[in-house]
């Protein structure tokens, strides 16, 4: 069956093409979610003005969406997450954490848009991708911190163990040295 789509469908094709697809991908998927239309001599006459339209607005997302990488260019984000010792997070940040993070900044992004293979696990500075658009995406910095509770105490932890250390030391150095 051939099809007009009327959005665009990842592996399928944009908005305004004809594609020829089958008789149940197009009754089950296609056109009950108006994704697309069938191709019919009437249709066909109409999609030239689709086209038409869909250029016009394609233009206007593209230049919005690069409107919007200029403004995320500046944007840095931080979190801070538990961590064990080798730096380590307990839990991670995902792109829900960075989408409510951005959400808070003023940026309206949809967490599908942002581009992570996986989780961030563990500390430090990241890049990470946000595709607005076909040929447009964005690159913000994400830095993870550890909690500064956790750093005192293992900081305190360390200077205890030192001094332990140093007590035991000492009295073994003065014994040797009184025989």
């Amino acid at each position: 069956m051939e099809v007009i789509l009327k959005e665009d469908v990842a592996n399928l094709g944009h908005r305004g093409d004809v594609v020829k697809v089958p008789d149940g991908y197009s009754r089950n998927f296609l056109l009950p979610r108006k994704l697309a239309m069938q191709a019919t001599a009437a249709n066909k006459a109409v999609i030239e003005q689709m086209k038409n339209a869909a250029a016009r607005r394609s233009a206007t997302e593209k230049a919005q969406a690069e409107e919007l990488v200029v403004k995320l260019a500046p944007v840095a984000l931080s979190f801070t997450r538990k961590s064990g010792e080798a730096g380590h997070l307990f839990g991670s940040v995902t792109s829900a954490d960075i989408a409510a993070e951005l959400a808070t900044k003023g940026f309206e992004i949809d967490r599908r848009k942002i581009q992570l293979d996986e989780s961030l696990k563990s500390m430090g500075e990241f890049s990470v991708a946000i595709k607005l658009y076909r040929e447009v995406t964005a690159h913000i910095k994400v830095q993870v911190l550890a909690e500064a509770g956790e750093e005192t105490v293992a900081e305190a932890a360390a200077e205890a163990q030192a001094a332990t250390e140093a007590q035991l030391s000492e009295p073994v150095a003065e014994a040797s040295a009184a025989e």
